[in-house]
């Protein structure tokens, strides 16, 4: 058996491709992508994108990525295809060296739309699956060690690892039973923050951790375990990216504007870090799945750490100037209430 070439590769991903020219007619399109279109891949080449997907608007922005020659995303398109239905995607376009396009079509849940306001897309799930079995390679490993070293730092060490692969294990678990269904209950953020410093800690080449808290914060509601993991994305991202020192702030901020609705009042937790800042050219997709500013990174926690947000009605926002990022989370404190 022959390993399999780029092009065997391209047909076997589970992510929707297709290739366009610069007549907007596709030139190669993936079984994955022919089957949420519900055409088949050699019927649509010839065709135009935009009128397989049924979205006329898709015609314009196609030609403007082919103009600028940048990448561009797109966020929860609706678009018709056979039999009369409806697909929610993430586009992704990235433009290529010889003239034409490559688009990228990860379809989101409908059930998701309507039960959480915010759908976990399918790249996510994809990865909570793929994520895993190597966790409970990690388990095993550090359950291990704890029962062979004799040095109480290192046993507690070992349980921390076990605990926080039990704890991601649970949040795989949930993206894929519940589909992004959050565990709602009461949320101290001050405790939150002071067991994420606890984890920063104990990491390699540590950040140095400051606090500027509202000490009159009251309770929130949320899923505690997905709150922290977007907590650890920020600070991983922060240390990731040659910060020294974060800052954890608290804040009521009045009158916040959260997605289509403005609320009375929003908890906001700021992680500050002094880095070098966020590059230009990734600051208006970086919360797209698979983009990621190091060669080595996976580009998934930044938009799963927005989903999360989305998913608790709230969201996740950064400002970002060498020196000084700040990645802000926001939760509608109307929750609290309801």
């Amino acid at each position: 058996m022959h390993a399999p070439d780029q092009a065997d590769l391209l047909t076997l991903l589970g992510t929707g491709l297709a290739v366009v020219d610069a007549d907007l007619r596709v030139n190669w399109l993936n079984p994955a992508l022919g089957e949420v279109l519900d055409v088949g891949p050699r019927t649509a080449v010839g065709q135009p994108l935009h009128a397989l997907m049924r979205e006329a608007s898709l015609a314009a922005q196609l030609e403007r990525c082919l103009l600028e020659r940048r990448p561009f995303n797109l966020r929860g398109v609706v678009f018709g295809v056979a039999r009369g239905r409806e697909i929610t995607a993430d586009l992704s376009m990235q433009p290529l060296d010889d003239g034409r396009l490559l688009v990228e079509v990860h379809p989101l849940a409908p059930e998701l739309s309507a039960a959480a306001g915010t759908p976990l897309s399918a790249t996510l799930r994809g990865f909570a699956h793929e994520v895993k079995n190597p966790l409970a390679g990690l388990r095993g490993a550090a359950q291990l060690l704890e029962r062979r070293v004799g040095d109480n730092d290192l046993r507690q060490l070992a349980g921390m690892v076990i605990a926080e692969a039990d704890r991601l294990a649970a949040l795989a678990d949930g993206l894929l039973r519940h589909r992004g269904a959050a565990r709602l209950g009461p949320v101290n953020v001050h405790e939150l923050l002071e067991r994420l410093e606890g984890l920063v800690g104990a990491e390699a080449d540590a950040l140095r951790v400051r606090h500027d808290y509202d000490p009159s914060l009251p309770d929130s509601v949320g899923d505690t375990d997905r709150l922290l993991q977007v907590l650890l994305n920020l600070t991983r991202n922060a240390s990731e990216a040659s910060a020294t020192t974060i800052t954890l702030r608290t804040r009521v901020e009045h009158g916040a504007r959260l997605g289509e609705r403005t609320v009375r009042a929003a908890l906001r937790i700021d992680v500050i870090d002094d880095g070098p800042g966020v590059p230009d050219e990734l600051r208006d997709s970086l919360f797209q799945p698979l983009v990621s500013g190091r060669p080595d990174g996976t580009g998934l926690g930044l938009a799963l750490s927005r989903e999360i947000a989305l998913e608790h009605g709230g969201d996740l926002r950064f400002t970002s100037r060498p020196g000084e990022t700040v990645f802000s989370l926001y939760l509608p404190m109307e929750r609290h209430h309801e």
